[in-house]
């Protein structure tokens, strides 16, 4: 079945954003549907992971190989991997390719997981997406196949949207870890690890050898592998994974490969040291982290076959272009209210790294905290590095489906035990949270609103400045057309 490429008039957008609605709704009920599997040692977990990649390959055949049909670029990491995919695209973008984008998780939409040029999936178009693939299930299931899960079928979503859309290339992000991620099952032109961290420790490992010999699965035989890593065990699994599979490793090193500049507040300026464009300045998206992933998506962009061949200018136009949502996001109005989604305790570092540069160049400025992590993240560790940064704590609980959130209570305990002696409120619904902290803030220009701990978190409340069903039906995480614009 060949999907229609002309989507539907604006004027029908309210029975688009109906259909958006159910269709969401069929694929959200995968997630409800209870795990048969109860094993938990790692042998259990790996058994698992290794038939449900079996069964997403079996059924992308079914669907006729939608992810062989365009070059992929393939990105994993713990921390950094969705905003490096989003400034890789935007090059590709500004390049003149038609070019695809899937990240995960998305903050209020799901069609936020599917774009082409910086435009979200039209809601139409996403419903007619899931009755076909949901469709094939239904053959699957009748030839007696086992049950897929929501990951599964966002697999043959995503890859069947890119591949009906004819796009010229699409940039996709890992899931979790990397060898075993649904999203392995690719072949790619690229594979880029943007870095290897504590995370996700149930099902990768507690240790960082660990956790890097899942993120170097994604490394292909004779494909180009980029990697902003530096920590000398992850870097030396990664090289070894590359060297098995023959291929190379592009490294991208700050002070040796780039350098970040001095730059005005809300700015990012870098310099490229070495190779192609050395000395070159480039932009980067606000918040002092994405400087290392600006340098690693033109580090991509380099790697990339001859046939993609791009300018400095156009990399430095499709970074200037680069926005993601909810990642040190100034939201418009007043008190300032800044939205990030740190959740882990790498991420947490790099928003502390910024919050000390807003104190140096605006000094006495210290954050309100809005807190929520969800249950199975490292929450001591997180507390620990946030809170010494806080004028106050409020501390709630994400919305999410099928993913406790960690008890409130609990993390103001924690929070205490970590030393913090401000005033802490909580509250567990984030959007009397975000209320509380904007009350305790004050007419202080000097404390502002600081969301933080989930990307959950942020989705439930980023709903306040931008609605979901405007980006839903208007395509853009900025609806209003305005704070989405470089500036």
């Amino acid at each position: 079945m060949t999907l229609p490429m002309v989507s539907p008039p604006d004027d029908a957008a309210p029975t688009a954003l109906a259909r958006y609605h159910a269709a969401v709704a069929r694929v959200d009920a995968l997630i409800e549907r209870p795990s048969t599997p109860t094993g938990k040692t790692t042998a259990e977990i790996r058994g698992r992971a290794i038939l449900r990649l079996d069964q997403a390959r079996r059924f992308l055949a079914l669907l006729g190989n939608p992810e062989g049909r365009y070059p992929i670029v393939h990105v994993g990491g713990t921390s950094g991997k969705g905003s490096t995919s989003t400034a890789i695209a935007a090059i590709l973008t500004a390049a003149g390719h038609k070019t695809g984008l899937h990240t995960s998780p998305y903050l209020q939409a799901a069609s936020e997981k599917l774009q082409i040029d910086g435009r979200l999936i039209a809601p139409d178009r996403f419903a007619d997406l899931v009755d076909h693939v949901l469709a094939a299930h239904g053959r699957w299931l009748a030839a007696g196949e086992p049950p897929l899960t929501y990951g599964e079928i966002w697999l043959a979503l995503l890859t069947t949207f890119f591949a009906g859309e004819r796009v010229d290339v699409a940039v996709i992000e890992v899931g979790a870890g990397g060898r075993f991620d649904l999203t392995n099952v690719v072949s790619p032109v690229v594979s880029v690890i943007t870095s290897v961290d504590l995370d996700h420790t149930v099902t990768l490992g507690e240790t960082i050898a660990e956790i890097a010999w899942h993120k170097a699965g994604i490394i292909k035989p004779g494909v180009p592998a980029v990697t902003a890593v530096t920590g000398e065990t992850a870097l030396g699994i990664i090289r070894a994974e590359a060297a098995a599979v023959g291929t190379g490793v592009t490294r991208v090193i700050p002070g040796e490969t780039f350098a970040p500049l001095p730059s005005p507040p809300g700015q990012n300026r870098w310099r490229n040291i070495t190779g192609p464009g050395e000395g070159r300045v480039f932009p980067a998206p606000r918040g002092l982290y994405q400087v290392t992933n600006a340098a690693t998506a033109v580090a991509t962009a380099r790697a990339l076959p001859p046939t993609f061949a791009i300018d400095d200018a156009t990399i430095a136009a499709g970074l200037e272009a680069a926005r993601i949502p909810g990642r040190y996001e100034v939201m418009p109005g007043e008190p300032t209210v800044i939205l990030d989604g740190a959740h882990n305790p790498e991420k947490i570092a790099a928003l502390v790294e910024n919050l000390r540069a807003d104190a140096l160049a605006d000094p006495g400025r210290r954050p309100v905290i809005v807190l929520g992590i969800v249950e199975a993240k490292q929450h001591a560790a997180m507390i620990e590095r946030i809170v010494p940064h806080a004028a106050a704590l409020v501390v709630t609980v994400p919305k999410v489906l099928a993913k406790p959130g960690a008890e409130a209570a609990a993390l103001a305990r924690t929070a205490r035990d970590a030393g913090f002696g401000g005033p802490i409120r909580i509250e567990p619904d984030p959007d009397r949270a975000l209320d509380t902290a904007i009350d305790l803030a004050g007419d202080d220009p000097l404390v502002t609103v600081l969301v933080t701990g989930s990307l959950y978190l942020i989705g439930n409340v980023r709903d306040r400045w931008y609605p979901t069903d405007a980006i839903i039906t208007q395509r853009t995480p900025w609806p209003d057309g305005t704070h989405g614009a470089p500036g």
